[in-house]
């Protein structure tokens, strides 16, 4: 074949592929419109996008938001919708990885709404590329993660334990000065805590105003965040008060259960939750794994911690 039947060929081939991507993106959007009058029709708290989806031209009440596996692809989005050259999700490998994982779309609606972004109800969930498309529903209510979190709010104010998970979100996924950071929340039963733990250094919020030691004013999460490089742990009350950083736990450790390979901060923070009616909050440094331990048990355990983002 001669070199202009080459090049005719792959013009042929080129075209063909791209009028069969036009065809998947028209297809794509009759799923992405159902998708959208279903979440409509269902009254649901939320939208949640995970993979390469083109949403630009969709229009509709319900606050939309893309799942992201890593933080590059937070990155990306960021980077793309300043320049105003539309939505950017997964990056290729994570895409590639993210298909048929309808699990991932539950996994963020939970924790969208744990974190205070999301509301109660049903979330619609769009999971796909430019040529596969599928849709989820999925009940907050019935969320495994969700319910063991109201568990947790029996015992402490729910504004508490949303503040707390935020700022381990934040050091488990930025770590501090660009270096993987653990540390671990005592929170509750604080008289008790106290009397089983002794300082390790001087604690940074003795003589500190109530405002400058309530967890819940955002304005101060910045310098919890900055101790959480200190060895030790913070003790908060059930109402947000933080009376301590800096703590070692003297527990007797014995007949805890955890995974192997945890270290020492997760088997005191699991035996300070056996022995009273705390709750723990924990960072792990070597891969930014967030736990809740109740009861000496590890009863929550997200291992991508990961927030979806508003469209």
């Amino acid at each position: 074949m001669d070199q202009k039947g080459i090049i005719a060929g792959h013009h042929c081939r080129e075209s063909e592929a791209t009028e069969k991507r036009e065809e998947c993106m028209g297809k794509n959007i009759i799923i992405i419109e159902t998708a959208v009058k279903l979440a409509e029709e269902l009254g649901s708290s939320a939208i949640i996008i995970s993979g390469d989806i083109c949403f630009d031209e969709i229009k509709t009440t319900v606050p939309i938001y893309h799942a992201f596996g890593d933080q590059k692809g937070l990155i990306d989005h960021l980077i793309f919708s300043n320049l105003g050259k539309g939505t950017r999700t997964f990056t290729d490998s994570v895409i590639n990885q993210s298909y048929n994982k309808l699990e991932n779309i539950e996994s963020m609606a939970a924790i969208g709404h744990l974190l205070g972004n999301i509301s109660e109800g049903t979330v619609v969930g769009i999971v796909g590329n430019i040529d596969s498309c599928a849709v989820v529903v999925h009940n907050l209510k019935e969320n495994e993660m969700v319910k063991k979190i109201r568990e947790c709010e029996e015992r402490i104010s729910p504004e508490v334990v949303r503040a707390v998970m935020n700022i381990c979100f934040d050091v488990a996924t930025k770590g501090r000065e660009g270096k993987k950071v653990g540390t671990a929340f005592i929170v509750g039963d604080v008289e008790e805590v106290m009397h089983r733990s002794h300082p390790l250094i001087i604690n940074p919020y003795l003589g500190q105003t109530s405002e400058d030691s309530n967890i819940l004013e955002e304005h101060n999460w910045e310098s919890v965040m900055e101790l959480a490089q200190l060895d030790g742990v913070f003790i908060i009350s059930e109402q947000g008060k933080i009376h301590a950083a800096g703590r070692y736990l003297d527990v007797d450790a014995r007949d805890i259960n955890i995974d192997k390979g945890l270290g020492g901060r997760h088997v005191s923070a699991a035996a300070i939750t056996r022995d009273t009616v705390a709750v723990a909050f924990i960072v792990s440094e070597s891969g930014g794994v967030v736990r809740i331990y109740k009861d000496g048990k590890d009863i929550i355990c997200i291992d991508n911690p990961q927030r979806c983002i508003p469209a």
